[in-house]
């Protein structure tokens, strides 16, 4: 860990945004989660997780589509969707249900490809390949290269034991710590596919064990979240990523506390509006 954050540089950069990020976290905890009852936070945040760490990856499913499959389930009548697609995002279901339900679970191999192989379970075959089994090929995506496979797998332990290690002696903030855990395992890319879905999903799982608000990185962002783990590769320099994690879970959160308030404007001025008419009051 002292190595990935020494590209960092000796001074502090996080400084102000993590106050920002605070702040707004005590806020959102106040305004927005203590408004929902625990599963339906849980099943808010499942539904535009899924959708939207999926659809980076190509799946055509919408939030709404994606709340209508996790109402309906198989019985769900797909139209201009394909079973893959709907697949993908059931074992995703399954996959972010397991990090929630082990939240305490030690960061290690058996977790990854346990995940992995929930995640993937229903749709790697299609792809000739094997739930949770590592990759034994060069892996590429688009124009990138990733790092040596056999090297990647073979430190996958050794990485994992040193991210672990960070999560119990909780030095490095934790939306940092996902975010360079998140560069490092997306670098790495152990497995032939799902690797992108299954780096956010652990992500998601260093920020749950903090008890921090999970990262959704929307698909309409998908260039600025490739550009930025592209840009922390060339300059080895986790500054990137790590701004572009706390740049996203703050609009988030600044976007929800925002309609929540509004909401509450609105609800409150129909009240008034409403009293003010059973006067004999108009506008």
């Amino acid at each position: 860990m002292s190595k990935s954050e020494q590209t960092m540089g000796n001074t502090d950069p996080f400084i102000d945004i993590r106050k920002k990020y605070e702040s707004l976290r005590g806020k959102y905890s106040d305004i927005i989660v203590s408004s929902f009852s625990e599963t339906d936070f849980k099943r808010y945040n499942e539904i535009l997780f899924s959708a939207h760490s999926c659809g980076i990856e190509g799946n055509s499913f919408s939030v709404d589509d994606t709340r209508e499959l996790r109402e309906k389930g198989y019985a769900l009548n797909l139209v201009n969707k394909t079973l893959l697609e709907a697949f993908e995002i059931l074992d995703h279901f399954k996959a972010y249900d397991y990090v929630l339900k082990h939240p305490g679970a030690e960061l290690d191999e058996r977790l990854v490809k346990h995940l992995h192989v929930l995640l993937t379970k229903n749709t790697i075959s299609y792809k000739g390949y094997r739930p949770g089994e590592y990759s034994k090929t060069q892996m590429a995506a688009g124009d990138t290269i990733f790092r040596d496979t056999k090297k990647a797998v073979a430190n996958m332990p050794k990485m994992l034991e040193s991210f672990n290690r960070a999560i119990k002696e909780d030095r490095t903030h934790p939306l940092e710590l996902s975010a360079i855990f998140h560069q490092m395992f997306i670098y790495s890319h152990p497995f032939p596919d799902g690797n992108g879905r299954l780096g956010r999903l652990l992500s998601n799982f260093i920020l749950g064990r903090f008890g921090h608000p999970h990262i959704i990185i929307l698909k309409e962002e998908r260039q600025n979240y490739i550009d930025a783990l592209k840009a922390s590769d060339k300059h080895n320099n986790m500054l990137p990523i790590v701004n572009f994690f706390y740049d996203t879970s703050i609009k988030r959160m600044q976007k929800e506390i925002g309609q929540k308030k509004n909401l509450s404007k609105n609800f409150n001025l129909g009240i008034e509006k409403g009293e003010k008419r059973n006067r004999g009051i108009s506008y």
